[in-house]
């Protein structure tokens, strides 16, 4: 039996509980907008991150909606979708980011921020994902898991 945690977890929304397929078709068809997508999700990383410290770099939250509304617009004028678009991503801390900080889990690159992409995170942005930032690694990646 697990033991009980000091913080409960807040139930996730309804965009949230959908899986990546399900937010990509809804996208596409324009049931849902990147912007309500986007949002949802921004939202949950709020109430829930400083309770299990998952997400350890976030764009800034206006940065991340004008994107959005970007894709959004692309929609309305008829854009082509890739098999991701639309879709918040946030991407292990041991992959370059362009412009967005990368410390590979370890305070010695507390500061560093990438002039380029990882190979998957070009192929990532290009299927139409929004990254919206890092998720934790153990140090290096040197583990099999983090002490958030």
């Amino acid at each position: 039996m697990r033991p009980a945690t000091r913080h409960a977890v807040p139930p996730a929304g309804d965009i949230c509980r959908l899986s990546a397929v399900e937010l990509a078709g809804a996208v596409r068809e324009r049931r849902l907008s990147v912007r309500e997508v986007v949002t949802a999700f921004l939202d949950r990383i709020e109430a829930v991150n400083p309770l299990v410290n998952a997400i350890v770099s976030l764009r800034d939250r206006a940065d991340i909606l004008a994107e959005a509304d970007r894709a959004d617009a692309h929609l309305a004028r008829g854009g082509k979708a890739g098999s991701l678009f639309g879709l918040p991503i946030a991407i292990k801390d041991l992959a370059l980011t362009k412009g967005l900080r990368t410390t590979f889990g370890s305070p010695i690159f507390a500061d560093f921020v990438p002039g380029e992409d990882d190979f998957f995170v070009e192929r990532v942005r290009k299927a139409g994902a929004i990254i919206i930032g890092k998720t934790n690694v153990p140090e290096f990646g040197l583990g099999s898991n983090t002490y958030n």
